[in-house]
């Protein structure tokens, strides 16, 4: 039911180009006295979302820093419990989507099935992701003795917007949630009165040194996204997401539509990737593809085609603007890897999108599909605008964004006792 994920080597060192010198010595110093703490990390798959990403990346630092850390991924899951766990995403963000009795019943068995292959570590800090694994530290208590994890402290770091979760399933999560020792959200607007653990605000990152956020040579990139069937000398429009309805990417499809009129150059390339853990995602594509299918100028790519980290990083670098529209959004990884790229993000309201982005500094906040294409004509009209926008983006993510904050709010966060 769990495996370890093998990880790569990187290095704080190696962080120094983009995130300076002084980030990486106050890491060390914090640290210190924390050789060898056990950290493990839960999630539910090792590829196509954002947690994963996350992990890649801030699991080895915190090895290089010292720490004994892990990452343990579930394995052999029933699709049918993945289709559960998506539509209590999709409540706790606002769905009005109401479990069954049988469906509960599935989420609570295989969480006692994770339960009881639960790795036995000693582990000093247990850190479970999402809602996916999240009832597997209550039914631990069901677990005899002799075959418990050896766990000094358990928290349960959630990436969803909750701030207008549908109540039904919210109120049957938090009593799983309120078994931990402490809660990690990105933002406080998603601290509902019902978690009574402690919480502490840790916003996501982006690695500066992944495939994914280093800088391809013009050449090397034309070269690519031309091969994918973009015209580089036309204007392209790009919003890079899950294919999820809360990236609302039919609301970006009509924006183009409408710009499209006026500026019948216009191309716009929609990509994304298919995760383990959504089965969702493969149905909406399928939809999004047929969509565009009479539209030569939309290009609805997923790794599927082929499309992976170096093809992802082109299509920001190469593109005109950077959209996400969405609806609900708990932290948008891919609006921060195209402000890394000093790219102009047009963005939805949502408050994860607001907690990056400020509004007419450093990207522009949109509040409806006539807005989304009104702002990208704008700042395609004014490349000024759009220089300033993608310079400052830079700086907001260097200063708040980098994988090595994300890593030191975590040092603070296990230092506190």
């Amino acid at each position: 039911m769990f495996r370890e994920v093998e990880l790569p080597k990187k290095l704080l060192k190696d962080q120094v180009p983009s995130a300076g010198g002084e980030v990486v010595r106050e890491i060390r110093q914090m640290a210190q006295g924390m050789e060898n703490l056990s950290v493990l990390h839960v999630n539910s798959t090792c590829y196509g979302g954002g947690v994963a990403e996350l992990l890649y990346t801030i699991v080895p630092l915190m090895r290089d820093a010292g720490l004994d850390a892990r990452w343990y991924v579930m394995d052999n899951i029933p699709t049918e419990f993945f289709e559960v766990t998506k539509k209590i995403h999709n409540s706790l963000q606002g769905a009005k989507t109401p479990l069954t009795d049988e469906e509960w019943q599935l989420y609570e068995d295989v969480n006692m099935e994770l339960a009881k292959s639960f790795p036995r570590g000693p582990w000093d800090v247990v850190v479970i992701h999402d809602p996916q694994p999240l009832a597997a530290r209550t039914f631990l208590e069901r677990i005899p003795e002799n075959r418990k994890p050896v766990v000094g402290r358990w928290f349960w770091r959630c990436h969803i917007d909750l701030s207008t979760p549908f109540m039904d399933t919210w109120e049957r999560v938090a009593f799983y949630v309120n078994r931990f020792d402490g809660v990690i959200l990105t933002s406080p607007e998603y601290a509902r009165e019902e978690i009574k653990a402690p919480i502490t605000q840790i916003t996501p990152s982006i690695d500066p040194t992944s495939s994914k956020n280093m800088i391809i040579s013009d050449e090397e990139a034309k070269k690519i996204i031309a091969s994918l069937g973009v015209d580089q000398e036309r204007p392209l429009v790009v919003q890079v997401s899950r294919f999820d309805p809360w990236k609302d990417p039919f609301g970006v499809v009509e924006a183009y539509r409408m710009l499209k009129v006026k500026r019948p150059d216009l191309q716009l390339a929609m990509i994304g990737s298919i995760a383990h853990d959504d089965p969702e995602g493969i149905e909406l594509l399928e939809k999004l593809k047929k969509a565009a299918e009479n539209d030569h100028d939309i290009h609805v790519l997923s790794n599927e085609d082929g499309v992976g980290a170096p093809e992802v990083a082109v299509f920001q670098q190469l593109a005109d603007v950077i959209v996400q529209k969405s609806i609900r959004e708990g932290f948008g990884l891919t609006i921060t890897e195209a402000m890394w790229k000093m790219r102009p993000v047009v963005a939805g309201a949502a408050t994860g999108c607001k907690l990056q982005i400020t509004d007419g500094v450093d990207g522009l906040i949109i509040n409806s599909t006539e807005e989304c294409a009104e702002r990208i004509d704008e700042i395609l009209r004014n490349p000024d605008l759009a220089a300033r926008l993608g310079s400052k983006a830079r700086e907001t993510v260097r200063e708040k964004f980098l994988s090595t904050g994300h890593v030191a709010n975590y040092l603070k966060l296990f230092a506190r006792r």
